[in-house]
């Protein structure tokens, strides 16, 4: 009786062992993407984030090793919307294979481009808005939770629960702080379009950006830089703010057209770096940066 009990125990054991946390593998394009997940997963998963620190995610690449990651993981966590515009068609082909696959941002009641090539397109840059992060959040846990086997969904409902509030925080405590920027100073020029969202949320105006679409891929013309010059010149904008993963020349050269003075500042807007390690380091750093560019 006891031999028999000991063999159905160890039968038990090798088969939850080929769905223990420690074989669950979650594969994210981008690193806040990567992040997030981290943070929500925990030792519940091992997390592959393909996108390194300061890379672009509209051009990054990915190799054949770790295409191969992404059609034998348990869930592909991408930010979608046309992001990732070099890895888009990796994901496909994981999902051709069967392997659960999350658009985030398609699911957080994506933003549409207002002026700019892209006007009328869905704009993926969601995370600038802590509100639809806190919601990617939930969305993540439910998707962790059905699609990875081994995970404890109360652990991960708990991580999920705490992060949230750590994100719902930020939130707070950016609301108070751009709300202290003067009228007349709320607006932004920068490198391409990214920071919509975050200025629907916070009630400030992008009145242009050196290169006039969602992605960096894309290049000003002469009639766009004039055009921008003239905002620049009538709104009297005290800085320009610049993607840190991009080249700031246009940004200075826009800056020497303008004739007035203007600063570049750098954000990092699109990936994580070393001074912006994580999401909520990343947000922090920007608004700090542009805050002290629109009050001086």
């Amino acid at each position: 009786m006891n031999r028999a009990l000991a063999s159905l125990a160890l039968v038990a054991g090798l088969l939850t062992g080929c769905t223990s946390p420690e074989n669950a593998h979650i594969v994210v394009t981008t690193n806040i993407l990567g992040d997030v997940v981290t943070e929500i997963a925990g030792d519940q998963a091992r997390v592959s984030v393909l996108m390194k620190p300061d890379a672009d995610p509209h051009s990054f690449a990915v190799s054949a090793r770790e295409a191969h990651r992404m059609q034998t993981a348990d869930l592909v966590v991408y930010n979608g919307l046309g992001l990732e515009e070099g890895v888009l068609h990796h994901v496909a082909a994981a999902s051709a294979e069967g392997v659960p696959t999350v658009e985030v941002g398609a699911r957080v009641e994506p933003m549409e481009y207002r002026d700019g090539d892209a006007a009328g397109l869905p704009d993926p840059h969601f995370w600038t808005d802590p509100a639809r992060v806190v919601t990617a959040v939930r969305l993540l846990a439910d998707e962790i939770i059905t699609h990875v086997d081994g995970v404890d969904a109360l652990v991960v409902r708990r991580r999920a629960d705490a992060y949230a509030a750590q994100v719902s925080d930020l939130d707070a405590q950016l609301t108070a702080r751009f709300a202290a920027i003067p009228a007349h100073r709320r607006v932004l020029v920068t490198n391409h379009h990214v920071f919509g969202y975050l200025a629907d949320r916070y009630r400030l105006t992008v009145i242009g950006a050196i290169i006039p679409s969602g992605t960096t891929l894309a290049s000003p013309s002469a009639s766009d830089l004039a055009s921008l010059v003239t905002a620049v010149r009538t709104h009297r904008v005290p800085a320009i703010f610049a993607d840190t993963a991009q080249p700031a020349r246009l940004a200075r050269v826009l800056a020497d057209e303008a004739g007035i003075d203007v600063r570049v500042i750098g954000l990092y807007s699109e990936s994580l770096s070393a001074e912006a390690p994580s999401y909520l380091a990343m947000m922090r750093f920007n608004t700090t940066a542009i805050l002290g560019g629109l009050s001086a």
